[in-house]
């Protein structure tokens, strides 16, 4: 049975920032290191400050953490609030996905709030912004960091749509994209 994961329930999508573009993604995960394989239909809300790479990290970021309980967060249209995450039923905060480059106010926020923290950071600054920050998140036990390679992001960018089919496999860490291999390298783990 396909998972629907919206943004915002029916009565809140009328009141999405101006400007939004919304993007439908049906999603097919066969993730061979966790034993899930389920297909979701997602809404995406993309900010108009949002380019296609960072709309389709988030959507990486949901196929590899995906569950039951995933969903957006509104993400760079609300502070309060990750721009993936896992809430249980009872409202607990179990998982805090950042993309991008998060400050360290804001990690620690995260982690005050979730059971764990994630970043999925990209881009040709990337590597400087870990190297600045390197000390800070190291203090942080809870997040867990992830680079995407600028090239894997481009590959991701380039499937970018208002509609989008995706087939993501994951298997042994590695991550494939329909026949395309996506390189998320996992940094520091915790």
């Amino acid at each position: 049975m396909p998972y629907t994961v919206a943004l915002t329930d029916t009565h809140e999508q009328h009141n999405m920032a101006l400007g939004a573009t919304v993007l439908k993604a049906e999603l097919t995960v066969s993730d061979l290191d966790r034993s899930h394989f389920a297909d979701y239909s997602l809404v995406v809300a993309q900010h108009p400050s949002e380019n296609a790479e960072r709309v389709m990290v988030r959507v990486l970021a949901f196929a590899l953490n995906a569950c039951e309980d995933l969903q957006f967060g509104k993400g760079l249209s609300n502070e309060d609030e990750a721009a993936v995450w896992e809430i249980d039923p009872t409202g607990r905060i179990v998982h805090w996905i950042e993309v991008g480059q998060p400050d360290e106010t804001r990690l620690k926020k995260a982690c005050s709030r979730a059971d764990r923290v994630s970043v999925y950071t990209f881009g040709r600054t990337a590597p400087l912004w870990l190297d600045k920050n390197r000390a800070a998140l190291q203090k942080l036990e809870k997040v867990k960091l992830f680079l995407i390679d600028d090239e894997d992001t481009k590959t991701l960018a380039s499937v970018h749509a208002k509609s989008m089919k995706l087939n993501w496999t994951i298997q042994e860490g590695e991550v494939y994209l329909d026949d395309r291999s996506i390189r998320v390298q996992t940094l520091g783990a915790k």
